[in-house]
């Protein structure tokens, strides 16, 4: 099996912590691929890099499109989901759905923590459906870039964070933000609930999908669009439209 593991920004240090993350997740011969966009944001942090990196991460997800058995958005905006579970012809997982509901299964309620604002995490877990179960939002004072300076540093916060979510009604909480991969299993032992890494859920949840062999549906919103034209879009990207 051949998952993907794809970022949304271009900073590959954040690929490489996901594919980390991704490896010690996976069972054996689940091959780990990571992919870093060729354009696009450093970091997504506004709405704007966020409709940036949707084009890059789908045109990254074009080029190894029949070439991989399933796909994990390894960005916790979960940025271009539904567009890219259509294009693609395999399961396309995104690593903070796949941790908001994983957390669902040990949890009646759960938190998430993540750099700077929340509102985004607040609209895509209501998107989720999972807006009733959310029990806290927790914005840290800290970046993705200073996770790759102190990592250190930022797991004190990020432990901080964690046990304000409990105190605030979590039975489990969620790592929001790709540049966190892997630090669940760091800080597990220190917590009082279960710490979900969006990284390791997706990957076994993408395992789980791919398994099933489900088809892809033939109608409704999620069906291959065919015979759809388009102007300076990149090749693998144009081809897949239409169809």
């Amino acid at each position: 099996m051949r998952l993907l593991i794809a970022n949304a920004n271009t900073t590959e240090a954040i690929t490489a912590l996901c594919a980390e993350a991704a490896r010690a997740a996976a069972a054996p011969g689940t091959e780990i691929l990571p992919a870093t966009p060729r354009f696009g944001p450093a970091v997504i942090s506004s709405r704007v890099e966020n409709a940036i990196a949707g084009h890059a991460l789908l045109s990254l997800l074009a080029e190894h499109a029949g070439q991989v058995d399933g796909v994990v958005l390894a960005v916790s905006h979960d940025t271009a989901l539904e567009a890219a579970r259509q294009m693609m012809p395999c399961p396309v997982v995104g690593m903070t759905e796949a941790a908001c509901f994983a957390a669902c299964l040990v949890g009646v309620r759960f938190g998430l923590v993540t750099f700077g604002g929340v509102e985004t995490y607040r609209e895509r877990i209501a998107q989720h459906g999972l807006a009733g179960r959310c029990a806290s939002l927790v914005g840290l004072d800290a970046t993705p870039q200073e996770m790759l300076r102190d990592p250190e540093g930022v797991a004190r916060k990020v432990a901080a964070g964690a046990a304000r979510a409990v105190a605030e009604g979590s039975d489990a909480v969620v790592m929001g933000g790709a540049a966190l991969a892997g630090m669940a299993a760091k800080l597990q032992g220190e917590a009082a609930v279960p710490l979900l890494d969006g990284i390791a859920c997706a990957v076994k949840l993408s395992e789980m999908l791919v398994a099933l062999r489900l088809p892809k549906p033939r109608a409704g919103s999620l069906a291959p669009p065919r015979g759809r034209e388009s102007v300076g879009l990149e090749a693998g990207l144009a081809g897949l439209l239409r169809g």
